[in-house]
């Protein structure tokens, strides 16, 4: 017959009753539904232990850092252009009242282009330094998503390493078996029937 026919395997394979299954091959079964087990169960707590980690501490930098009103010692440059981005922040030197009635000095993010003796608002933090404004809780939503399916990402390719690795290591030894067995037949190959 000129046609051949497709040799079609069950998903199951491994799992059924056959002579020729090697215990190898049902050692790879398992490592396959346990890493299937790991990724559907482990990767969504991963994700979402990562998108709250992330939710938890950009909530924990807007509670510890607070906006003060300081004055610009200096003119801010213009928003410069370079290529096709504008900066439309700075840094400039500013000078603020602490808490405690203190005056400071520093070098903060502002809006390009302000004249100095401008009022601008900087973010200190509890130790009233100098520091970046915290995200918006939107901005911080948007980051834990990303995070979220990074660590789900994360266990699914440490799955994937684990079954690949698993797979190589059983080659080899289905590799050592079969030279085994070959060597095994091969002394027979010469042999006359007496």
């Amino acid at each position: 017959m000129g046609s051949s026919a497709a040799v079609r395997r069950s998903p199951l394979w491994r799992w059924r009753r056959n002579p020729l299954r090697r215990r190898e091959d049902v050692w790879e079964a398992w490592i396959l539904l346990v890493a299937w087990f790991v990724v559907v169960v482990a990767g969504p707590v991963a994700g979402v232990l990562g998108a709250q980690a992330t939710v938890d501490r950009h909530a924990q930098r807007r509670v510890e850092r607070h906006p003060v009103t300081a004055t610009l010692l200096g003119d801010s440059p213009r928003s410069t252009v370079n290529g096709e981005i504008t900066i439309e922040r700075v840094t400039a030197p500013v000078r603020w009242t602490a808490a405690d009635g203190t005056s400071h000095t520093g070098r903060a993010q502002v809006d390009a282009g302000r004249k100095a003796g401008e009022r601008v608002v900087v973010w200190l933090d509890q130790k009233d330094r100098l520091t970046g404004e915290p995200q918006t809780p939107g901005d911080a939503n948007v980051e834990a998503a990303f995070m979220g399916a990074a660590s789900f990402g994360a266990v699914a390719v440490a799955a994937a390493a684990g079954v690949h690795g698993a797979r190589l290591a059983l080659d080899r030894r289905r590799s050592r078996a079969w030279d085994a067995e070959w060597r095994r037949l091969g002394s027979q190959w010469g042999r006359t029937a007496d």
